[in-house]
């Protein structure tokens, strides 16, 4: 896999660490971003699911509140 080099603000990475508990200020922030992108991933297969279903006329039913 590629690397890429980021230059960020020494008080945003210190944030980062402190949230997410990692010590390691490049793994704090790898650990944040690939949270990022999973989520992105599980939020595509929800929306996808139900917007298929009202392309292809098959309605599901209303889904309970989330909270």
């Amino acid at each position: 896999m590629a690397k890429v080099n980021i230059v960020l603000d020494a008080a945003l990475v210190v944030d980062v660490m402190v949230l997410s508990g990692v010590g390691n200020p490049q793994d704090a922030v790898e650990a944040v971003v690939r949270d990022y992108v999973a989520r992105g991933h599980r939020t595509e297969a929800r929306t996808a699911t139900r917007d298929e279903a009202q392309r292809t006329g098959d309605l599901l039913p209303p889904e309970p509140p989330q909270g």
